[in-house]
C-alpha cells in the first residue's frame, strides 16, 4: 500500500446539505483517516490519509459530493503522509 494524505477545499452550495456527514461516510467505507469540517468562508475542507487509490477515490466524490451540494471547484493540496490520525471524524 502506498500512504498519502491530501488537503482539499471545496467550494459550492457545500453547506446545509450534509456534505461533512457523507464524505465522513465514503471516507470510512474507503478505509480513510482524518476529517471534514466546515471553514467560515462557506466552503468545506478535509483532510484524508490512507491508501493513495482510496484517497483519490474520496477526492473525485467530492467533485460531485451528496445529491443536494453543487460543488463548484475542488482544490488539492498534498501534504507529507503522518499517519497521526486512526479515524475519519467531523470537526467544528
Amino acid at each position: 500500500m502506498s500512504a498519502i494524505r491530501i488537503r482539499a477545499r471545496v467550494s459550492g452550495r457545500v453547506q446545509g446539505v450534509f456534505f461533512r456527514a457523507e464524505t465522513r461516510e465514503q471516507a470510512q467505507r474507503l478505509g480513510l483517516c482524518g476529517w471534514v469540517r466546515n471553514l467560515p468562508d462557506g466552503r468545506v475542507e478535509l483532510l484524508a490519509e490512507g491508501d493513495a487509490q482510496a484517497v483519490r477515490s474520496l477526492i473525485a466524490w467530492c467533485r460531485t459530493g451528496p445529491p443536494h451540494a453543487r460543488v463548484d471547484r475542488v482544490e488539492e493540496f498534498p501534504e507529507a503522509f503522518t499517519g497521526e490520525f486512526n479515524t475519519f471524524s467531523i470537526t467544528y
